[in-house]
């Protein structure tokens, strides 16, 4: 069970999971009724993820699995990172938290512009009968001067990869699936899970 109400981010999730567990009915917390989101109240990306999927866990009785990422900026000390998707209010539209961005990074250089989206996921299983585990990945790029792209969801319109010369929005889910940093995780997550049940 992945332990989000965010369909886009699901939908992600789902479709990476898909292709390397078929047999698995994957569902989500709109599944459940009345499934609580609690606050993410960590002072990092682990404890966020660890207190969503141990949250979703004990209400569902499945094994459940959550995600914490953010867009860190070196130019901006890291932020907006762990509070990337409260940034300038948790109601503020993406497209409007981007404008933000853009203005704090106005007339800094290229090569000052790098940034990372970080990516934690935690596993736990039913009723925590065992220890969460936490993965952790990240995606290297820069902060781009304008969006472009319709693709992917969030900061992916800003967010610029050198080495293909484009934003992550610009890519298909297939090519975005493959050096995301959410991507690079659930692969992570899926031979943790692959190793466990060849013991």
């Amino acid at each position: 069970m992945i332990a989000t109400h965010n369909r886009k981010k699901a939908g992600e999730m789902i479709t990476i999971l898909s292709r390397r567990f078929p047999e698995l009915e994957l569902k989500t917390l709109a599944d459940f009724e009345g499934a609580p989101e609690p606050e993410e109240t960590g002072s990092d990306y682990p404890s966020n993820a660890t207190i969503k999927s141990e949250s979703a866990a004990d209400f569902t009785g499945e094994w459940c699995l959550a995600d914490d990422a953010g867009l860190e900026i070196d130019h901006l000390d890291g932020a907006p990172g762990l509070y990337s998707k409260r940034f300038g209010g948790e109601d503020l539209p993406f497209p409007e938290k981007i404008q933000l961005i853009l203005e704090k990074l106005e007339g800094v250089p290229e090569s000052e512009r790098t940034a990372r989206f970080r990516c934690c996921v935690a596993l736990t299983p039913p009723y925590r009968m065992g220890k969460t585990e936490t993965f952790m990945a990240i995606c290297e790029g820069r902060i781009g001067e304008q969006p472009s792209g319709g693709g992917g969801f969030g900061y992916d319109p800003i967010f610029f990869l050198p080495e293909l010369g484009c934003t992550m929005a610009d890519l298909t889910a297939d090519q975005k699936h493959q050096i995301s940093h959410r991507g690079k995780v659930l692969d992570m997550v899926s031979r943790y899970i692959e190793n466990s049940c060849s013991r």
